[in-house]
Protein backbone atom coordinates (compact mmCIF):
# COMPACT_ATOMS: atom_id res chain seq x y z
CA UNK A 1 0.00 0.00 0.00
CA UNK A 2 1.30 3.44 -0.82
CA UNK A 3 2.04 5.52 2.25
CA UNK A 4 0.73 9.03 2.71
CA UNK A 5 3.00 11.98 3.30
CA UNK A 6 4.00 12.04 7.00
CA UNK A 7 3.04 15.04 9.15
CA UNK A 8 5.52 17.84 8.69
CA UNK A 9 6.81 16.70 5.31
CA UNK A 10 7.19 19.53 2.81
CA UNK A 11 5.17 19.37 -0.37
CA UNK A 12 3.74 22.05 -2.59
CA UNK A 13 0.59 22.95 -4.49
CA UNK A 14 -1.58 20.07 -5.58
CA UNK A 15 0.83 17.59 -3.97
CA UNK A 16 0.23 19.06 -0.53
CA UNK A 17 -3.52 19.11 -1.08
CA UNK A 18 -3.51 15.47 -2.21
CA UNK A 19 -1.35 14.37 0.73
CA UNK A 20 -3.56 16.23 3.20
CA UNK A 21 -6.70 14.65 1.75
CA UNK A 22 -5.18 11.19 2.13
CA UNK A 23 -4.16 11.91 5.73
CA UNK A 24 -7.64 13.12 6.61
CA UNK A 25 -9.38 10.19 4.93
CA UNK A 26 -7.08 7.69 6.64
CA UNK A 27 -7.72 9.29 10.04
CA UNK A 28 -11.47 8.99 9.46
CA UNK A 29 -11.07 5.36 8.39
CA UNK A 30 -9.06 4.48 11.48
CA UNK A 31 -10.91 6.54 14.08
CA UNK A 32 -14.26 7.69 12.68
CA UNK A 33 -16.69 8.96 13.65
CA UNK A 34 -14.24 11.64 14.77
CA UNK A 35 -14.44 15.40 15.25
CA UNK A 36 -12.42 17.70 13.02
CA UNK A 37 -10.26 18.68 16.00
CA UNK A 38 -9.43 15.01 16.47
CA UNK A 39 -8.58 14.63 12.77
CA UNK A 40 -6.26 17.64 13.00
CA UNK A 41 -4.43 16.05 15.91
CA UNK A 42 -4.21 12.61 14.30
CA UNK A 43 -3.15 13.89 10.85
CA UNK A 44 -0.82 16.63 12.08
CA UNK A 45 -2.73 19.30 10.15
CA UNK A 46 -4.18 22.68 11.01
CA UNK A 47 -7.92 22.93 11.74
CA UNK A 48 -8.31 25.06 8.62
CA UNK A 49 -6.61 22.43 6.44
CA UNK A 50 -8.80 19.69 7.91
CA UNK A 51 -11.93 21.74 7.27
CA UNK A 52 -10.93 22.27 3.63
CA UNK A 53 -10.20 18.61 3.09
CA UNK A 54 -13.41 17.48 4.76
CA UNK A 55 -15.31 19.78 2.43
CA UNK A 56 -13.54 18.31 -0.62
CA UNK A 57 -14.03 14.73 0.54
CA UNK A 58 -17.69 15.33 1.37
CA UNK A 59 -18.22 16.83 -2.09
CA UNK A 60 -16.83 13.62 -3.56
CA UNK A 61 -19.20 11.58 -1.40
CA UNK A 62 -16.43 9.91 0.61
CA UNK A 63 -17.17 11.39 4.06
CA UNK A 64 -20.24 12.76 5.81
CA UNK A 65 -21.11 14.56 9.00
CA UNK A 66 -22.98 12.62 11.70
CA UNK A 67 -24.65 15.36 13.78
CA UNK A 68 -26.76 12.93 15.80
CA UNK A 69 -23.53 11.83 17.55
CA UNK A 70 -22.73 15.32 18.89
CA UNK A 71 -22.15 15.25 22.64
CA UNK A 72 -24.55 17.56 24.45
CA UNK A 73 -21.95 19.31 26.65
CA UNK A 74 -23.54 22.75 26.41
CA UNK A 75 -20.07 24.34 26.32
CA UNK A 76 -18.74 26.04 23.20
CA UNK A 77 -19.54 25.26 19.60
CA UNK A 78 -20.59 21.62 19.12
CA UNK A 79 -18.03 19.35 17.44
CA UNK A 80 -19.88 17.47 14.70
CA UNK A 81 -18.14 14.12 14.04
CA UNK A 82 -17.10 13.07 10.54
CA UNK A 83 -17.27 9.49 9.27
CA UNK A 84 -16.88 7.58 6.02
CA UNK A 85 -19.94 7.73 3.83
CA UNK A 86 -21.28 4.21 4.19
CA UNK A 87 -24.92 5.25 4.27
CA UNK A 88 -27.51 4.48 1.59
CA UNK A 89 -26.12 7.07 -0.80
CA UNK A 90 -22.46 6.16 -0.26
CA UNK A 91 -20.24 4.80 -3.04
CA UNK A 92 -19.67 1.08 -3.53
CA UNK A 93 -16.92 -1.10 -4.96
CA UNK A 94 -17.42 -4.35 -6.85
CA UNK A 95 -15.06 -7.21 -6.15
CA UNK A 96 -14.54 -10.46 -8.01
CA UNK A 97 -12.41 -13.38 -6.89
CA UNK A 98 -11.68 -15.74 -9.76
CA UNK A 99 -11.02 -19.25 -8.54
CA UNK A 100 -11.26 -22.84 -9.73
CA UNK A 101 -13.95 -23.99 -10.48
CA UNK A 102 -15.99 -20.99 -9.37
CA UNK A 103 -15.86 -17.23 -9.06
CA UNK A 104 -17.38 -15.04 -6.35
CA UNK A 105 -18.85 -11.56 -6.87
CA UNK A 106 -19.31 -8.98 -4.12
CA UNK A 107 -20.23 -5.39 -3.37
CA UNK A 108 -18.59 -3.55 -0.46
CA UNK A 109 -18.76 -0.10 1.07
CA UNK A 110 -15.84 2.19 1.89
CA UNK A 111 -15.04 0.27 5.08
CA UNK A 112 -14.75 -3.00 3.21
CA UNK A 113 -18.03 -4.28 4.61
CA UNK A 114 -19.49 -6.91 2.30
CA UNK A 115 -23.07 -5.95 1.43
CA UNK A 116 -23.93 -8.53 -1.25
CA UNK A 117 -22.29 -11.62 -2.73
CA UNK A 118 -22.94 -14.31 -5.30
CA UNK A 119 -21.09 -17.54 -6.14
CA UNK A 120 -20.76 -18.14 -9.86
CA UNK A 121 -19.96 -21.62 -11.19
CA UNK A 122 -18.47 -22.14 -14.63
CA UNK A 123 -17.72 -25.85 -14.96
CA UNK A 124 -17.09 -26.79 -18.57
CA UNK A 125 -16.50 -23.25 -19.89
CA UNK A 126 -13.33 -23.29 -22.02
CA UNK A 127 -10.40 -21.10 -21.00
CA UNK A 128 -10.74 -18.94 -24.11
CA UNK A 129 -14.30 -17.90 -23.25
CA UNK A 130 -14.05 -17.82 -19.48
CA UNK A 131 -13.25 -14.11 -19.05
CA UNK A 132 -16.25 -13.13 -21.15
CA UNK A 133 -18.46 -15.55 -19.20
CA UNK A 134 -17.31 -14.02 -15.92
CA UNK A 135 -17.70 -10.50 -17.30
CA UNK A 136 -21.32 -11.13 -18.27
CA UNK A 137 -22.08 -12.67 -14.88
CA UNK A 138 -20.44 -9.78 -13.03
CA UNK A 139 -22.37 -7.20 -15.04
CA UNK A 140 -25.66 -8.91 -14.22
CA UNK A 141 -24.70 -9.13 -10.52
CA UNK A 142 -23.93 -5.40 -10.31
CA UNK A 143 -27.13 -4.48 -12.11
CA UNK A 144 -29.18 -6.59 -9.70
CA UNK A 145 -27.50 -5.69 -6.39
CA UNK A 146 -26.18 -2.12 -6.68
CA UNK A 147 -29.01 0.13 -5.38
CA UNK A 148 -30.16 2.95 -7.63
CA UNK A 149 -28.32 6.15 -6.84
CA UNK A 150 -25.22 4.49 -5.35
CA UNK A 151 -22.16 4.97 -7.51
CA UNK A 152 -20.00 1.91 -8.15
CA UNK A 153 -16.45 3.27 -8.24
CA UNK A 154 -14.87 0.35 -10.02
CA UNK A 155 -14.08 -3.36 -10.03
CA UNK A 156 -11.27 -5.08 -8.16
CA UNK A 157 -10.41 -8.52 -9.54
CA UNK A 158 -8.32 -10.89 -7.44
CA UNK A 159 -6.91 -14.11 -8.86
CA UNK A 160 -4.14 -16.58 -8.09
CA UNK A 161 -1.01 -17.11 -10.13
CA UNK A 162 1.30 -14.51 -11.61
CA UNK A 163 -0.51 -11.20 -12.13
CA UNK A 164 0.90 -7.90 -13.39
CA UNK A 165 -1.28 -5.17 -11.83
CA UNK A 166 0.39 -2.42 -13.85
CA UNK A 167 -1.19 -3.82 -17.02
CA UNK A 168 -4.17 -5.59 -15.39
CA UNK A 169 -2.89 -8.79 -16.99
CA UNK A 170 -2.83 -12.39 -15.77
CA UNK A 171 0.67 -13.38 -16.82
CA UNK A 172 0.24 -17.04 -15.92
CA UNK A 173 -2.49 -19.09 -14.27
CA UNK A 174 -1.86 -22.72 -15.13
CA UNK A 175 -5.04 -24.11 -13.55
CA UNK A 176 -7.22 -21.90 -15.76
CA UNK A 177 -4.98 -22.19 -18.80
CA UNK A 178 -4.47 -18.42 -18.93
CA UNK A 179 -1.25 -16.84 -20.17
CA UNK A 180 -0.87 -13.11 -20.84
CA UNK A 181 -4.61 -12.67 -20.36
CA UNK A 182 -5.74 -8.98 -20.47
CA UNK A 183 -8.32 -9.59 -17.76
CA UNK A 184 -8.80 -5.95 -16.79
CA UNK A 185 -9.64 -4.89 -20.33
CA UNK A 186 -12.02 -7.82 -20.79
CA UNK A 187 -13.94 -7.10 -17.57
CA UNK A 188 -14.08 -3.38 -18.33
CA UNK A 189 -15.56 -4.08 -21.74
CA UNK A 190 -18.48 -5.89 -20.11
CA UNK A 191 -19.08 -3.74 -17.03
CA UNK A 192 -18.20 -0.30 -18.39
CA UNK A 193 -16.37 0.33 -15.09
CA UNK A 194 -12.69 0.95 -14.40
CA UNK A 195 -10.98 -2.29 -13.37
CA UNK A 196 -7.89 -3.12 -11.31
CA UNK A 197 -6.43 -6.63 -11.15
CA UNK A 198 -3.98 -8.16 -8.69
CA UNK A 199 -2.83 -11.46 -7.26
CA UNK A 200 -5.15 -12.55 -4.45
CA UNK A 201 -2.33 -13.07 -1.94
CA UNK A 202 -1.18 -9.46 -2.38
CA UNK A 203 -4.79 -8.27 -2.31
CA UNK A 204 -5.40 -9.96 1.05
CA UNK A 205 -2.17 -8.45 2.38
CA UNK A 206 -3.32 -4.98 1.34
CA UNK A 207 -6.70 -5.62 2.91
CA UNK A 208 -4.97 -6.42 6.21
CA UNK A 209 -2.93 -3.22 5.93
CA UNK A 210 -5.99 -1.11 5.20
CA UNK A 211 -8.60 -2.63 7.51
CA UNK A 212 -6.83 -5.13 9.75
CA UNK A 213 -4.67 -5.11 12.85
CA UNK A 214 -2.24 -2.20 13.41
CA UNK A 215 0.75 -4.56 13.73
CA UNK A 216 0.28 -5.53 10.08
CA UNK A 217 1.52 -2.09 9.06
CA UNK A 218 4.93 -2.89 10.54
CA UNK A 219 5.45 -6.21 8.74
CA UNK A 220 3.16 -8.90 7.43
CA UNK A 221 3.42 -12.28 5.77
CA UNK A 222 0.33 -13.65 4.05
CA UNK A 223 0.09 -17.28 2.92
CA UNK A 224 -2.84 -18.27 0.68
CA UNK A 225 -3.78 -21.96 0.49
CA UNK A 226 -6.42 -22.86 -2.07
CA UNK A 227 -6.31 -24.55 -5.46
CA UNK A 228 -3.18 -22.47 -5.92
CA UNK A 229 -0.74 -21.63 -3.13
CA UNK A 230 1.06 -18.31 -3.03
CA UNK A 231 2.23 -15.66 -0.60
CA UNK A 232 2.78 -11.94 -0.10
CA UNK A 233 5.09 -9.88 2.06
CA UNK A 234 4.54 -6.32 3.31
CA UNK A 235 7.12 -4.17 5.11
CA UNK A 236 6.27 -0.77 6.62
CA UNK A 237 2.89 -0.74 4.92
CA UNK A 238 4.18 -1.56 1.43
CA UNK A 239 3.46 -4.88 -0.30
CA UNK A 240 6.50 -6.22 -2.14
CA UNK A 241 5.83 -7.10 -5.78
CA UNK A 242 9.32 -7.66 -7.16
CA UNK A 243 10.46 -7.37 -10.79
CA UNK A 244 7.59 -8.14 -13.14
CA UNK A 245 5.27 -8.45 -10.11
CA UNK A 246 6.51 -12.01 -9.71
CA UNK A 247 7.09 -12.06 -5.94
CA UNK A 248 5.18 -14.53 -3.76
CA UNK A 249 5.53 -17.73 -5.79
CA UNK A 250 5.90 -20.32 -3.03
CA UNK A 251 4.22 -23.22 -4.84
CA UNK A 252 7.49 -25.14 -4.88
CA UNK A 253 8.69 -24.29 -1.39
CA UNK A 254 9.79 -27.61 0.15
CA UNK A 255 7.58 -28.84 2.99
CA UNK A 256 9.55 -30.63 5.72
CA UNK A 257 8.68 -34.38 5.88
CA UNK A 258 6.53 -34.27 2.73
CA UNK A 259 7.22 -36.80 -0.01
CA UNK A 260 4.22 -35.90 -2.21
CA UNK A 261 5.19 -35.94 -5.92
CA UNK A 262 4.88 -32.65 -7.78
CA UNK A 263 4.33 -32.13 -11.53
CA UNK A 264 7.63 -30.24 -11.55
CA UNK A 265 9.42 -33.58 -11.03
CA UNK A 266 10.39 -33.06 -7.40
CA UNK A 267 8.68 -34.20 -4.22
CA UNK A 268 7.42 -32.30 -1.20
CA UNK A 269 6.53 -29.04 -2.95
CA UNK A 270 4.06 -26.90 -1.00
CA UNK A 271 1.27 -26.65 -3.58
CA UNK A 272 1.44 -30.34 -4.44
CA UNK A 273 1.23 -31.17 -0.72
CA UNK A 274 -1.49 -28.84 0.59
CA UNK A 275 -3.61 -27.43 -2.26
CA UNK A 276 -7.38 -27.77 -2.35
CA UNK A 277 -6.98 -29.69 -5.60
CA UNK A 278 -4.89 -32.39 -3.95
CA UNK A 279 -6.95 -32.58 -0.76
CA UNK A 280 -10.35 -32.75 -2.48
CA UNK A 281 -9.14 -35.38 -4.94
CA UNK A 282 -8.11 -37.56 -2.01
CA UNK A 283 -11.47 -36.93 -0.34
CA UNK A 284 -13.33 -38.11 -3.45
CA UNK A 285 -11.11 -41.21 -3.74
CA UNK A 286 -11.88 -42.08 -0.10
CA UNK A 287 -15.63 -41.63 -0.68
CA UNK A 288 -15.87 -38.74 1.77
CA UNK A 289 -17.45 -36.31 -0.73
CA UNK A 290 -19.12 -36.83 -4.13
CA UNK A 291 -17.22 -34.05 -5.92
CA UNK A 292 -13.90 -32.28 -5.36
CA UNK A 293 -15.02 -29.15 -3.48
CA UNK A 294 -13.17 -28.01 -0.36
CA UNK A 295 -16.36 -26.70 1.23
CA UNK A 296 -17.84 -30.20 1.14
CA UNK A 297 -14.80 -31.62 2.92
CA UNK A 298 -14.96 -28.94 5.62
CA UNK A 299 -18.68 -29.57 6.05
CA UNK A 300 -18.11 -33.33 6.30
CA UNK A 301 -15.53 -32.83 9.04
CA UNK A 302 -17.87 -30.48 10.92
CA UNK A 303 -20.58 -33.15 10.70
CA UNK A 304 -18.29 -35.66 12.40
CA UNK A 305 -16.58 -37.48 9.53
CA UNK A 306 -13.25 -38.46 11.06
CA UNK A 307 -11.67 -39.15 7.69
CA UNK A 308 -12.39 -35.60 6.54
CA UNK A 309 -11.10 -34.24 9.83
CA UNK A 310 -7.91 -36.27 9.47
CA UNK A 311 -7.31 -34.89 5.96
CA UNK A 312 -7.78 -31.30 7.14
CA UNK A 313 -5.55 -31.78 10.18
CA UNK A 314 -2.87 -33.37 8.01
CA UNK A 315 -2.99 -30.34 5.74
CA UNK A 316 -2.97 -27.93 8.68
CA UNK A 317 0.20 -29.53 9.98
CA UNK A 318 1.89 -29.27 6.58
CA UNK A 319 0.81 -25.62 6.26
CA UNK A 320 2.25 -24.99 9.72
CA UNK A 321 5.58 -26.57 8.82
CA UNK A 322 5.82 -24.41 5.69
CA UNK A 323 4.81 -21.35 7.72
CA UNK A 324 7.71 -22.05 10.06
CA UNK A 325 10.16 -21.80 7.16
CA UNK A 326 8.70 -18.47 6.08
CA UNK A 327 8.70 -17.17 9.66
CA UNK A 328 12.37 -18.02 10.07
CA UNK A 329 13.36 -16.29 6.82
CA UNK A 330 11.16 -13.18 7.14
CA UNK A 331 10.27 -12.93 10.87
CA UNK A 332 7.20 -10.71 10.32
CA UNK A 333 5.15 -9.14 13.08
CA UNK A 334 2.13 -11.09 11.82
CA UNK A 335 1.64 -14.17 9.66
CA UNK A 336 -1.87 -14.29 8.17
CA UNK A 337 -3.06 -17.62 6.78
CA UNK A 338 -5.95 -17.85 4.33
CA UNK A 339 -7.06 -21.49 4.36
CA UNK A 340 -10.72 -22.45 4.41
CA UNK A 341 -10.89 -24.92 7.30
CA UNK A 342 -8.99 -22.63 9.69
CA UNK A 343 -11.15 -19.68 8.63
CA UNK A 344 -14.25 -21.56 9.72
CA UNK A 345 -13.03 -23.69 12.61
CA UNK A 346 -10.40 -22.49 15.12
CA UNK A 347 -9.16 -26.03 15.83
CA UNK A 348 -7.40 -26.15 12.46
CA UNK A 349 -5.75 -22.79 13.09
CA UNK A 350 -4.53 -24.25 16.38
CA UNK A 351 -2.95 -27.12 14.43
CA UNK A 352 -1.24 -24.69 12.03
CA UNK A 353 0.08 -22.68 14.96
CA UNK A 354 1.34 -25.71 16.84
CA UNK A 355 3.22 -27.10 13.83
CA UNK A 356 4.72 -23.70 13.04
CA UNK A 357 5.87 -22.99 16.59
CA UNK A 358 7.35 -26.46 16.93
CA UNK A 359 9.45 -25.97 13.79
CA UNK A 360 10.29 -22.26 13.91
CA UNK A 361 13.56 -21.04 15.36
CA UNK A 362 12.46 -17.39 15.68
CA UNK A 363 8.75 -17.44 16.58
CA UNK A 364 7.46 -18.81 19.86
CA UNK A 365 4.25 -16.76 19.98
CA UNK A 366 1.28 -18.51 18.34
CA UNK A 367 -0.76 -15.28 18.47
CA UNK A 368 1.43 -13.93 15.65
CA UNK A 369 -0.22 -16.49 13.35
CA UNK A 370 -3.74 -15.41 12.46
CA UNK A 371 -6.58 -15.76 9.99
CA UNK A 372 -7.63 -12.66 7.96
CA UNK A 373 -9.65 -9.99 9.74
CA UNK A 374 -12.56 -10.37 7.26
CA UNK A 375 -13.03 -14.07 8.04
CA UNK A 376 -14.94 -16.05 5.38
CA UNK A 377 -15.48 -12.85 3.35
CA UNK A 378 -11.71 -12.41 3.00
CA UNK A 379 -11.38 -12.89 -0.76
CA UNK A 380 -14.19 -10.55 -1.75
CA UNK A 381 -13.03 -7.87 0.69
CA UNK A 382 -9.52 -8.30 -0.68
CA UNK A 383 -10.78 -7.90 -4.24
CA UNK A 384 -12.54 -4.67 -3.29
CA UNK A 385 -9.35 -3.49 -1.59
CA UNK A 386 -7.62 -3.50 -4.97
CA UNK A 387 -9.77 -0.44 -5.71
CA UNK A 388 -10.08 0.94 -2.17
CA UNK A 389 -6.35 0.97 -1.42
CA UNK A 390 -5.44 3.56 -4.07
CA UNK A 391 -8.57 5.49 -3.13
CA UNK A 392 -7.39 5.90 0.47
CA UNK A 393 -3.79 6.52 -0.60
CA UNK A 394 -4.74 9.31 -3.01
CA UNK A 395 -8.47 10.07 -2.84
CA UNK A 396 -8.53 13.21 -4.98
CA UNK A 397 -6.79 11.52 -7.90
CA UNK A 398 -8.35 8.08 -7.59
CA UNK A 399 -11.91 9.31 -7.18
CA UNK A 400 -11.65 12.26 -9.50
CA UNK A 401 -10.10 10.30 -12.36
CA UNK A 402 -11.59 6.82 -12.18
CA UNK A 403 -11.34 6.46 -15.94
CA UNK A 404 -7.58 6.15 -15.47
CA UNK A 405 -7.87 3.21 -13.09
CA UNK A 406 -7.41 0.65 -15.84
CA UNK A 407 -3.71 0.65 -16.77
CA UNK A 408 -2.88 0.81 -20.45
CA UNK A 409 0.60 -0.71 -20.26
Amino acid sequence: MSTTTPPGARTSGDGRRAANAASVLRAVLDHGPVARSGIARLAGLSPAAVSRQCTDLARLGLVREVPHLVAASGVGRPQIPVDLNTEKAGPLVAGVHIGVPRTAFGLTDLRGTLLARHDFRYDGVPAAGLADHIGRGLTAFIAEHAPAGRRVLGVGAAIGGWVDPTTATVVRHDALGWHQRPLGAELQRHTGLPVRVDNHARAVARSELLFGRPAARRSLLHLFVGNVVDAALAIAGVVHSGPGSGAGDVAHLPVPDSSTPCPCGRTGCLEATVSDTVLTRRAVELGIVPEPLIGLVVDAAAAGDRRADALLRERANAVGRATALLLDVLNPDLAVITEQSSLLHPAYLDDIRAAAIERSHVCDDPERILVPHAGPAVLLVAAATIVLNPLFSSPLQAFGNTAAMLPTG
